[in-house]
């Protein structure tokens, strides 16, 4: 029984209510007067249900499509304007113990070369994250209770958020680690982690056993109910994802918006992020091997569904995909992106060898190169980390969220880290354009006081002076 309230994986994410929300969406793929009904409806930014949104992203329609399109960049703009959130991933250890058939982690594969991070060996990663301008990671480490126990990631965590150097910081540790106990969720809290990030790969639970084969990924239901322990461990932000390609993406869509209709139900609040990765090669993984690889124009239209569908969440897609790919999604919903990314354990120290990276990446761009290219495309590169310092996180993020108010502090804080990053670690080329697209940014603050706040504390970041938000 379909139950958006249930605590239950199978009741929440319910097989047979998918089904129909499929064949629902099927037989109205050419209903205009409803897609259009729908398209107009979703302007009001309050988002659809899941048939609703099924129902647009079974439409082939051109014009229709074309509409969707328009409607996805209003929503983006108003809840998020033009600012871009950076970030880069850190990969603490690559041993796992899991059985999952698409990740050259898997426990069987002997080719990769295993590895984890001593706390000196983060430090001197942390230290080359920072001095390419990065604020904010997000942590990566493979299910393995022997080598990367929940202690380990509370200590590398520790030792991060230590790390000074320069005038470089990590002001945001995000964390994306196998699901565990409302115990371990709360020492995650206590930590200061901002969003858990968990992926669940595929919502079709017989095709997720078949797929995580051996090892405690395998326990569906365990996984797909992590969100409810993390919030019930006092974890405001939380995030969600599926790898696209893995199964069919008009059912993981579906069984995706259903997650998030539960937890803005039965958590009081929905998620903080949604992830857009596709299935990509890699040690060990064929992607020949996986049918139900999406191309790019359907992955642009899922992009652009999801953010009608759920306005308030932000948004991901990292350097799995192409510069191009990824120019095309940033004006239908995308809101964070990575750059100068490393899959690999000890990447930024050391040459990635080819066969210790998760998958490879299509964008190789160093972080200068990705700021200057989000410049040059009308956006401005934010490095904030301010909501999640000063309290803004779950519904008190959400609720300015919704109602607009958050733009007051994220468009300023946007451009005084954005300055800082200009000061530091900027290329001459990048600092010239970031400038001009400051002097563009600051016309846009619609408060007069804090258009002349925001204009003082540059010039203090000019003086030397650093850590500046609303």
């Amino acid at each position: 029984m379909y139950d958006v309230m249930s605590k239950r994986a199978t009741e929440f994410i319910n097989h047979e209510e998918i089904l129909d929300t499929l064949e629902y969406a099927k037989a109205n793929k050419n209903n205009r007067e409803l897609i259009e009904s729908l398209i107009e409806r979703a302007k009001d930014c309050k988002g659809l249900t899941h048939r609703e949104a099924a129902v647009l992203l079974e439409c082939e329609e051109r014009d229709l499509v074309e509409k969707m399109f328009e409607v996805a960049k209003e929503i983006k703009e108003r809840f998020y304007g033009n600012r871009i959130v950076m970030f880069a991933p850190l990969y603490l250890s690559n041993y796992c113990i899991n059985g999952c058939v698409y990740c050259p982690y898997h426990s069987k594969n002997k080719h990769i070369a295993r590895k984890k991070l001593t706390q000196e060996e983060i430090r001197k990663e942390v230290i080359a994250l920072q001095d390419m301008g990065h604020k904010r990671l997000a942590l990566e480490a493979g299910e393995d209770p022997k080598n990367n126990p929940i202690e380990y990631i509370l200590e590398s965590i520790e030792t991060i958020y230590g790390i000074k150097h320069k005038n470089g910081a990590i002001r945001r540790v995000n964390v994306n680690i196998a699901a565990t106990t409302v115990e371990n969720y709360r020492k995650l809290k206590d930590a200061g982690i901002g969003t858990y990030i968990l992926f669940q790969e595929t919502y079709h639970k017989e095709n997720y056993e078949a797929l995580h084969p051996t090892g405690p990924k395998h326990d569906y239901a365990y996984h797909t109910e992590a969100m409810d322990r993390a919030m019930e461990g006092g974890i405001d932000d939380v995030g969600l994802g599926v790898l696209y390609g893995l199964n069919t993406y008009r059912y993981d869509f579906v069984g995706l918006l259903m997650h998030a209709e539960h937890l803005e139900a039965a958590m009081g609040v929905g998620p903080h992020t949604i992830s857009v990765p596709r299935i990509c090669p890699a040690d060990d993984i064929d992607t020949a091997d996986f049918s139900n690889a999406i191309d790019d124009e359907t992955f642009m239209k899922i992009v652009a569904v999801i953010r009608i569908a759920v306005p308030y969440t932000g948004m991901i897609v990292s350097t799995r995909e192409s510069q191009r790919v990824r120019e095309k999604v940033l004006e239908l919903g995308i809101s964070q992106i990575s750059g100068g990314s490393r899959t690999s354990v000890g990447g930024y120290v050391e040459p990635e060898e080819e066969n210790s990276a998760q998958f490879d990446v299509s964008d190789t761009r160093s972080l200068d190169e990705v700021v200057r290219w989000l410049c040059q495309l009308g956006n401005i590169p934010s490095f904030c980390t301010a909501c999640y310092r000063e309290g803004r996180t779950g519904d008190r993020f959400m609720t300015l969220l919704k109602s607009g108010q958050i733009a007051n502090c994220c468009q300023p804080n946007a451009i005084m880290t954005f300055k800082e990053y200009l000061m530091d670690y900027a290329s001459p080329e990048t600092r010239e354009i970031g400038e001009k697209q400051i002097e563009k940014e600051l016309s846009h603050v619609k408060s007069d006081k804090i258009r002349e706040l925001t204009k003082e504390h540059l010039k203090d970041i000019e003086e030397g002076k650093r850590d500046f938000r609303f």
